[in-house]
């Protein structure tokens, strides 16, 4: 291992690296406008990030990584967030393929990092939009796909593909593919989370190998190819707990990040009526309902992540879809809960509230953005959640 590998891949504790995030905040918000106008988080951000070893939190040790617990990359995701949600967001979804590639066949991390770069990135967007042909020892690899959001910083991307078997239900897949076998479409002209950058992919004909490919049944048993080799307990949780809090978390960040701009606009501002913000009541109340819902998703998030892990550590099943199924419904309120308190914050500040120069809407744009996730629509998992709950067969298969 060379010197400057181990240099970054020497121990670390989680204190430092949140603490490394919060520090980031004040260059975060002096670039928000820059990552705006350009449509992607500047490279010096991605830069400082990777430095600072964020990336490295999930990724396994064999190739740098640190094997953290989940709940430090999501205290890094929220702090991130207070400062840019673009930020958090594409940090979220980029730095949770560093785990998911631990899924799939050795050979397919080694694809990537064994060459000896384990900074190298992996974008994606998982939509089943692939045309796929099996052929000898792997795939025929067509499609279109939105929402890769990072992709300006990354040069592998994983894809979403259906195998369809005759008499059986289609098999969904993610493929990993390297940048010289996709082509990256500029379609990014958004009202929020204008700085993720999650612009189209096109792949035209290429050939993926069989292990560069992992069945999302693997990731709901378990059953995960690279098992045997990646034996963290990090890497036995099931693939979509761990996924869906990639892209709500930022949420929670983001409200913190309202709250705060709330907090110092209205502690000093007096109205054109002549009347003190800070003692009206819809303001008051704003900031109190926010600063408690923040609290609350945030326990929610560490208890959940805790009980799971608990469980690896000790042996027992993850086969109770109605706890699966509780915290996925959970994820998927976070964005909607957090762009209801954040409207209550930007309602509360009048009409300053809708002057450009006023950072508070930002936050309030990517909210909604954010909200356009599939999985971040609580209707539909809520619901699959109460049929679990009246006894109905689980429908959801992404828990």
């Amino acid at each position: 291992m060379s010197t400057q590998t181990q240099s970054k891949t020497s121990p670390i504790s989680p204190d430092v690296l949140v603490q490394r995030a919060r520090d980031m905040i004040p260059r975060l918000k002096e670039r928000a406008a820059q990552c705006e106008a350009e449509r992607k988080v500047p490279d010096i951000t991605v830069a400082e990030m990777q430095e600072a070893g964020f990336f490295r939190v999930l990724q396994p040790k064999k190739y740098g990584g640190y094997e953290m617990d989940p709940q430090v990359f999501y205290d890094v995701q929220m702090a991130l967030a207070e400062g840019c949600m673009s930020t958090a967001w594409i940090y979220g979804v980029i730095g949770v393929h560093n785990w998911q590639i631990a899924l799939f066949d050795p050979r397919a991390s080694e694809d990537v990092w064994g060459a000896g770069d384990t900074d190298v990135r992996i974008a994606s967007t998982y939509m089943p939009k692939g045309q796929v042909t099996p052929v000898e020892g792997g795939f025929k690899f067509s499609g279109r796909w939105g929402f890769s959001s990072g992709i300006d910083h990354c040069q592998w991307v994983f894809l979403g593909g259906l195998i369809f078997n005759e008499g059986q239900p289609p098999e969904y897949r993610t493929f990993l593919l390297p940048r010289s076998d996709f082509e990256v479409i500029d379609t990014w002209h958004v009202m929020g989370l204008k700085g993720t950058g999650s612009k189209d992919i096109v792949v035209k004909d290429v050939f993926v190998p069989e292990y560069r490919t992992h069945k999302a049944s693997d990731g709901f048993m378990g059953t995960n190819p690279g098992r045997e080799t990646f034996t963290s307990d990090l890497y036995k949780l099931p693939f979509g707990q761990i996924f869906v809090r990639a892209v709500s978390t930022a949420a929670i960040g983001g409200l913190q990040g309202a709250l705060d701009t709330f907090l110092d606009f209205a502690q000093v501002r007096v109205g054109d009526m002549g009347n003190k913000t800070s003692e009206q009541a819809p303001a008051q109340l704003a900031a109190s309902d926010a600063a408690l819902a923040v609290d609350e998703m945030k326990l929610v998030l560490q208890r959940n992540f805790d009980v799971l892990m608990n469980k690896i550590r000790a042996h027992q099943p993850l086969d109770d879809i109605r706890q699966r199924s509780h915290f996925r419904y959970q994820a998927a309120q976070v964005v909607e809960r957090c762009a209801r308190h954040t409207y209550q914050l930007f309602s509360a500040c009048g009409g300053r509230g809708i002057f450009l120069d006023f950072p508070l809407h930002r936050y309030l744009s990517d909210m909604m953005a954010a909200r356009g996730h599939y999985a971040n629509n609580p209707e539909q998992f809520g619901r699959n959640y109460g049929s679990v709950l009246l006894g109905k067969e689980n429908t959801d298969y992404f828990l």
